[in-house]
């Protein structure tokens, strides 16, 4: 099996779950930024896993970045905005035959999420969901994850490289 994870992250905690859902999907899984993610390498993959983190209860577009780097005094260092976003990202992805599974990141009271929006558009494309999307907790609005939330990531890929022959 062939897998990717494709995220957003824009102070490093969805970057962090990223990692350790392909650590536990298995060794040489990639983990890729939305400019890094293009052509062969999504073509190749039999499982594509796509997340970010939440942002005004949803997935971020160009107005949520932009309000993020607005307010950036606010938090511990700028927000990583040198990629694409997610939801550009996904606007552009060309259709695909592959499996599918979404993640997000943000806190547990948000009534809002990311992955139903991005599950959406995958099934759109031509990919196959392997399940619902997850969350995983941060502490703050610029992280870090909560305590044991990167070693649920980590059992989360060991389940979906599971789902896979």
């Amino acid at each position: 099996m062939k897998a990717v994870v494709v995220y957003e992250s824009f102070w490093g905690t969805t970057a962090a779950v990223a990692r350790a859902i392909a650590d536990g999907i298995g060794e040489g899984t990639p983990v890729l930024t939305t400019d890094e993610a293009v052509g062969e390498v999504l073509a190749a993959a039999d499982l594509l896993v796509v997340g970010a983190p939440i942002h005004a209860f949803s997935l971020p577009g160009e107005q949520g970045r932009q309000n993020l780097a607005a307010q950036a005094s606010k938090a511990p260092a700028p927000p990583d905005l040198a990629h694409p976003s997610l939801r550009s990202w996904l606007a552009a992805l060309p259709p695909l035959h592959a499996r599918a599974a979404a993640f997000d990141t943000g806190f547990r009271w948000s009534p809002g999420s990311a992955t139903g929006f991005i599950l959406r558009v995958l099934k759109q494309q031509g990919l196959t969901p392997v399940g619902k999307g997850r969350r995983f907790l941060v502490t703050g609005s610029y992280g870090p994850a909560r305590a044991g939330e990167l070693e649920k990531a980590r059992r989360w890929g060991e389940e979906l490289a599971g789902m896979l022959p």
